[in-house]
């Protein structure tokens, strides 16, 4: 039974299809995506296309997700302006909905913001409504969405910016961490296979907990540190004034500030 309406998805790279792999497992009705970079492929649910000229005259989406590159997007839009009557979700950086609506001839806008984790189930998703979105639209994205993981909705566009900062790019932060403990591990002479081992499951083991725990990440940090102890030292290093404290707040705003060059 499908249970999600025909969809047409405009850039079909990593994220599009990490999408389309959730919409699948809830029950697709046949769609299509649009991406010249990926072969043409037909399939059950969702026929990859090379272009718009493709699709069947009579093929009438009820979403249309804008997954291209924010850079590609001038390009790219005119493709799907005709299909006005759809709600029209972007998932690119930096493009606001006044713009979109612009490029779209009007068209009803959802600007969100989701994460890599989405291609295991395990996203974040952060999205806002534009003007003449109507109850049914937003929650035919909310159901897009939350088909790869949470879904959290904001009133003010503006904190989409920060979002795609801190949960569009956290998983560059996080997988750098692991890089980093990989890297560390051989410079204190642990085998490579055993030091790339023990950095993921570090990392992974501890994102595990920290989503299974009721306590906040400042109680499970100290849980871990114990006074006078090889934890506390280290932790006396990351935590200076210069040190990681500075640096994330410096990293967020640098790239929520270019997640506003971006709308340009």
């Amino acid at each position: 039974m499908s249970l999600i309406p025909p969809v047409l998805v405009l850039g079909f790279g990593k994220m599009g299809g990490a999408m389309a792999a959730g919409w699948r497992a809830r029950g697709l009705s046949p769609s299509f995506a649009i991406d010249p970079s990926t072969p043409p492929s037909p399939g059950p649910e969702i026929t990859v296309l090379a272009d718009a000229s493709g699709l069947p005259a009579d093929f009438t989406p009820a979403a249309v997700v804008l997954a291209v590159k924010p850079q590609m997007a001038a390009d790219a839009l005119p493709q799907v302006a005709r299909f006005g009557d759809a709600v029209m979700l972007s998932i690119m950086a930096g493009k606001t909905i006044a713009g979109l609506r612009q490029a779209l001839g009007g068209a009803c806008v959802v600007r969100a913001m989701p994460n890599t984790p989405a291609a295991i189930g395990q996203g974040i998703t952060v999205a806002c409504a534009g003007p003449g979105v109507s109850a049914a639209q937003r929650d035919l994205c909310h159901s897009l969405l939350e088909s790869v993981g949470d879904v959290a909705w904001v009133e003010d566009e503006a904190l989409i910016d920060p979002v795609t900062a801190i949960s569009g790019g956290g998983p560059a932060y996080v997988f750098l961490l692991a890089e980093l403990l990989e890297k560390a591990a051989l410079e204190q002479g642990i085998p490579a296979d055993l030091a790339r081992l023990m950095a993921r499951r570090t990392v992974s083991g501890s994102g595990a907990l920290l989503a299974a725990s009721t306590e906040d990440a400042a109680q499970l940090r100290r849980n871990v540190t114990s006074p006078k102890g090889t934890t506390e030292q280290a932790l006396a290093v990351l935590m200076r004034d210069d040190a990681w404290p500075a640096l994330v707040s410096r990293a967020i705003e640098a790239a929520t500030e270019r997640s506003r060059q971006l709308a340009g």
